[in-house]
């Protein structure tokens, strides 16, 4: 898998925009992916200095349209930790 390809989106709540200022960074990664390579994907993509990374499978919730169910498609969310003399990811454009 290419860099590109494992790191999706970043994920923007309100808990993840708090995790900003310990430079902890939220992700969505490619569900095959594992901790070696978000993290080679991360430090190769942004230009950064990974210290730790954790990885969480999120289920998909049930979802209903009157009597039809499903399921929202399952992710995998991955929170980065930069070291203190990395720079900062800019995740939106400041202009």
């Amino acid at each position: 898998m290419e860099s590109r390809d494992i790191i999706l989106r970043p994920v923007v709540t309100e808990s993840s925009m708090a995790l900003l200022d310990d430079k902890r960074y939220t992700f969505d990664v490619d569900p095959r992916a594992t901790k070696t390579q978000v993290k080679k994907a991360v430090e190769e993509v942004f230009d950064v200095k990974v210290i730790k990374i954790n990885i969480m499978n999120v289920k998909g919730k049930l979802k209903r349209q009157g009597r039809y169910a499903g399921y929202t498609k399952k992710r995998r969310k991955a929170i980065v930790s930069l070291s203190a003399d990395s720079k900062e990811i800019q995740l939106f454009s400041e202009e």
